[in-house]
């Protein structure tokens, strides 16, 4: 368990829909300081926010982020890129990219930074995943995805004995510019960031933010079919739409 309260906190893509709710609410919480990264330097009125500028693909950016914040003891990985592409028909480069975001990018920061948690204490990182790490939809933004679950559970084991919490968020359509196109019912931000926060104070471990993550979960244990009815030309078995036009986050 990891109580927000005078922590260091480190928010990557801090300027979007979830970003800016992760800093305000770690603020709320009594975040002694929050360095808000983005791929451009965001404005805040709390002297308590350190912007600084990071495109978690670049490695001098990561290194002024590891540099400034010496202090760090939770690390909020929220930085994603949207790809619709199916998989047959991506291009190369545009495949590889989704990944150097949505993976690699999330990867190098957290090798980067956890040494800093660690010496500081320890703490508690959380990755934005997305129940589309378990259900292919689009194909290239959901195997990145699938990637990066993959990898926490790794990033988890490995940094526990070193008192450090890796905390998995999997939530559903979720109103930021990821997904403003789409006219469908979607989470509150503010909700999704409120249960992953919780998430860090309590000491879990996966934090499934909305039915949808609760039911595509489930779904994982039964047949194939149950995940992807469009196999045996059933009806979608979930409350939400199917996932093809874009991704979430």
């Amino acid at each position: 368990m990891t109580d927000i309260a005078g922590q260091a906190v480190v928010v990557t893509g801090a300027n979007g829909g979830l970003g800016r709710q992760w800093v305000a609410q770690a603020l709320e919480r009594g975040a002694a300081k929050v360095y808000a990264t983005d791929v451009t330097l965001g404005t805040w009125d709390d002297a308590r926010v350190t912007p600084l500028v990071l495109d978690v693909t670049r490695e001098e950016t990561i290194d002024v982020v590891v540099a400034a914040a010496r202090d760090a003891t939770i690390l909020i990985n929220n930085a994603g890129l949207a790809l619709r592409d199916p998989i047959m028909t991506v291009e190369d480069a545009k495949l590889r990219h989704v990944f150097d975001v949505n993976f690699f990018g999330t990867v190098t920061v957290t090798r980067r930074l956890a040494p800093v948690i660690v010496a500081n204490g320890g703490g508690a990182i959380l990755n934005v995943i997305s129940l589309l790490s378990w259900l292919s939809l689009p194909a290239a933004y959901s195997a990145a995805k699938a990637a990066l679950w993959s990898v926490t559970n790794a990033f988890r084991l490995e940094l526990a004995p070193h008192g450090v919490d890796l905390v998995a968020l999997h939530m559903g359509y979720t109103a930021t510019p990821m997904t403003e196109a789409l006219n469908v019912v979607k989470n509150d931000p503010a909700d999704i960031v409120r249960a992953g926060l919780d998430g860090i104070q309590d000491g879990s471990l996966e934090v499934l933010a909305d039915q949808w993550s609760v039911e595509v979960k489930a779904a994982l244990a039964g047949p194939v079919q149950d995940l992807y009815p469009q196999l045996s030309g059933a009806a979608y078995p979930f409350t939400m739409v199917p996932i093809t036009e874009a991704p979430v986050q």
